[in-house]
């Protein structure tokens, strides 16, 4: 049974796999669920991509605050 969650290396295999499988890419779910590690269903990475570009869209939109970063001097 495939995870829900998704580790940082997934996720970073997951962003990778996109930019090599794009959207005109045939069977591309299959292909990126497989460049993943195969821990994760197509279906399972399609909702990841689909979350990843709602959250895309929010960010670019200012729907998400910045974040209120502390600086450090190192005089």
């Amino acid at each position: 049974m495939a995870s829900s969650s998704w580790t940082d290396e997934e996720n970073k295999a997951f962003e990778r796999a996109l930019a090599v499988y794009d959207k005109d890419t045939p069977d591309r779910w299959h292909n990126v669920a497989r460049a993943t590690g195969g821990a994760k269903t197509p279906e399972e990475v399609k909702i990841q991509y689909e979350l990843l570009v709602k959250d895309v869209k929010n960010i670019e939109s200012g729907q998400v605050p910045f974040p209120n970063y502390t600086t450090i001097d190192n005089d």
